[in-house]
């Protein structure tokens, strides 16, 4: 008897998420839906053509099931239910709604994510079980990290300081660096911001750019999952993070910029605006 395949949803397919979708499809023990935005006519339409360093070029790739939203499934409802954490070091680009370029080996750091309701032993066989079905035949770099807390943290060093910089500036990286002030002034402060933060969430031994990305491409950039959570950690345990919390509001205001110019947000006052 065939065993059951996992059913698989994905949020956003970017290049990340429909490279996801690949391997798990590819693997053959998963059923994978895909929720889609400003791509989901035309990938229902002709798929995705995909080259890959891993998988191989002039791939044709379509997600088994397709839709154009979703409801939010909080925590509240699924109080029980393991949850595992990635961290993923993988070079993917979308050339377009239908085009990806997968230049960089797919390499994650998976492990249980703490959650009350939840024992330790679950959340651990449910991330060993999905990277069973994401990479059953070993060709990919997946490896377990029981402690995948801190490597979370240690990518947010990165990401957190060099990101939301580069996105204001509109400055890469090695400019950055050529530049000496943009580090010695923002990024290492930064740093040294997140790497408090860090320790005070128990993390003690810590011996090209995605925003910059989505602003070139006019796209709505992560605000809120790479800069907001970052302070909300470190803030919640009281550590000082008053460079991070300036880059935050301008990259509020370049946010609001952006979904003006594409119809999301319509400049005014709003009842409880305290300076109309």
């Amino acid at each position: 008897m065939s065993e059951q395949k996992a059913r698989v949803l994905i949020v956003g397919t970017g290049s990340f998420g429909t490279m996801s979708g690949y391997a798990l499809e590819q693997g053959g023990k998963a059923e994978v839906t895909a929720v889609m935005r400003s791509n989901y006519e035309a990938v229902k339409a002709n798929g995705v053509n995909i080259d890959s360093v891993q998988h191989g070029n002039g791939i044709r790739f379509r997600p088994i099931n397709q839709r154009n939203q979703h409801r939010e499934a909080h925590h509240p409802r699924f109080p029980t239910n393991p949850i595992i954490s990635s961290v993923s070091f993988v070079g993917a680009t979308t050339l377009s709604h239908c085009d990806i370029l997968h230049d960089d080996p797919d390499d994650q750091k998976i492990g249980p994510f703490s959650s009350p309701g939840v024992p330790a032993q679950v959340a651990e066989d449910a991330a060993k079980r999905y990277i069973d079905i994401y990479n059953p035949h070993g060709k990919l770099d997946l490896i377990y990290d029981a402690d995948v807390r801190r490597c979370r943290w240690r990518k947010l060093l990165y990401n957190g300081s060099y990101n939301p910089v580069s996105t204001i500036l509109r400055m890469d990286t090695p400019r950055m660096r050529m530049s000496a002030h943009v580090i010695d002034d923002l990024i290492r402060p930064i740093m040294k911001e997140i790497l408090a933060a860090a320790r005070a969430d128990i993390v003690t031994d810590f011996t090209d750019n995605l925003v910059e990305s989505d602003i070139e491409k006019g796209n709505l950039f992560e605000v809120e999952n790479i800069v907001e959570e970052t302070l909300r950690e470190g803030e919640a345990k009281s550590v000082p993070m008053p460079t991070l919390r300036t880059v935050y509001g301008i990259l509020k205001g370049l946010q609001l910029q952006f979904k003006e110019s594409k119809g999301l947000w319509k400049p005014k006052f709003t009842v409880d605006n305290p300076y109309q």
